[in-house]
């Protein structure tokens, strides 16, 4: 037996039949509604089991992130397999899907994932398409179909709070993370609710949000020409826009809204003005939907002062207490498990921020992004 409906028809038959009207107030208590619903209906068979961790938030009708194991009553031997889980994945992908987009973020523990190959097979058994990573900052490595190595910046610097690539208009819906080495010590990758940090926002600084949502950020990057490691925002020209030719990389700049000035040894990237506060439509809630905290505290090298990395949209420095006083609220907030090897983290990227802490070798955390 499998999960037959997804959010959507449920919602429009309820609607049709009376059981709920379309007013606001009654379509949020729909969708808490429709996700329990969806939430319980998960097959006895199934692979899936939902267990708990100390870390997890709890925020009324969210529990963030929810966790899923293998399930013993759904083992047709003592332990999973990679084409049972697989296969596992692709059919109860609408149950899995109903609880992200309740939660916002899913971890898969203890599940046959040991390698990047094991990690890619489980990527595509979901069936989402490929984002190519076109405008990121991140230095990053290919290594077996649609994974990547994580952000190879060294491993004392911390990566600030962000949502993937939210300083560009094409962005990733949705984040895999891996473990294939967990760390030494450290090096977790926390995850908040962006919703939570808006409302928080807003109630603490409602000038500062106001302006905001007026006025949107400009972002102002350095890039060289190749990626430099030793930078968490490293990455070159070249490896930005996929290509080694000037004009080629100005059609893909242009493509994103990103103007280019050349430099004698690299290109100032500027971005914006692009929306800061986004309205995230599914759940009909504003999302703090930047990468505001991140450049203003960690963009930082050779080539780039963080300060200036982000401004206003009209061009006007932004007040260093709220965006620090922004960057305990994250914290605060935010949910930082342990990574186990074999891992998989997956995040609705219009739901939740991430980061990294700094760690001691070894880690390896690989990334998978979908449209």
């Amino acid at each position: 037996m499998r999960c037959m409906y997804s959010y959507r028809y449920l919602y429009s038959t309820l609607l049709t039949v009376g059981f709920i009207n379309d007013s606001e107030k009654v379509r949020k208590q729909g969708r808490i509604f429709i996700s329990n619903y969806l939430s319980s209906t998960m097959p006895v068979e199934s692979l899936f089991k939902e267990v708990e961790v100390p870390q997890q938030k709890n925020y009324k009708e969210i529990i963030f992130p929810r966790v899923l194991s293998p399930n013993p009553n759904g083992l047709p031997s003592s332990s999973p397999t990679l084409p049972l889980l697989t296969d596992a994945i692709k059919e109860s992908k609408p149950w899995l899907e109903s609880l992200l987009h309740q939660s916002g973020a899913l971890l898969f523990r203890g599940f046959p994932l040991t390698t990047a190959s094991d990690f890619n097979n489980g990527v595509e058994a979901f069936g989402f398409d490929e984002l190519p990573y076109v405008g990121g900052a991140a230095p990053r490595t290919n290594v077996v179909g649609r994974v990547f190595t994580a952000n190879e910046s060294p491993p004392d610097q911390k990566i600030p709070f962000h949502h993937e690539m939210a300083q560009v208009p094409e962005y990733p819906s949705k984040l895999f993370f891996f473990c294939e080495v967990e760390p030494g010590t450290g090096g977790e990758t926390p995850i908040v609710l962006s919703h939570i940090v808006y409302e928080r926002m807003k109630e603490k600084h409602p000038e500062f949000v106001e302006k905001l949502e007026e006025h949107g950020l400009i972002y102002i990057r350095v890039l060289g020409e190749e990626d430099d490691p030793s930078s968490p925002i490293g990455r070159g020209w070249k490896s930005t826009f996929l290509t080694k030719d000037k004009s080629v990389a100005e059609e893909r700049a242009a493509k994103l809204g990103m103007k280019l000035e050349w430099t004698e040894d690299g290109v100032k990237t500027i971005m914006g003005p692009i929306p800061a506060i986004k309205l995230d439509k599914t759940r009909e809630r504003k999302i703090w939907f930047n990468s505001m905290v991140a450049a203003y505290t960690g963009w930082e090298d050779k080539r780039n002062d963080p300060v200036k990395a982000v401004t206003f949209g009209d061009g006007k420095p932004l007040p260093a207490h709220i965006i620090y006083d922004c960057l305990r609220i994250l914290d605060e907030e935010s949910v930082a498990i342990p990574w186990q090897k074999g891992d998989v983290l997956l995040i609705d990227n219009l739901a939740v921020l991430h980061s990294r802490r700094p760690f001691n070798p070894p880690r390896r955390i690989l990334a998978s992004l979908c449209k």
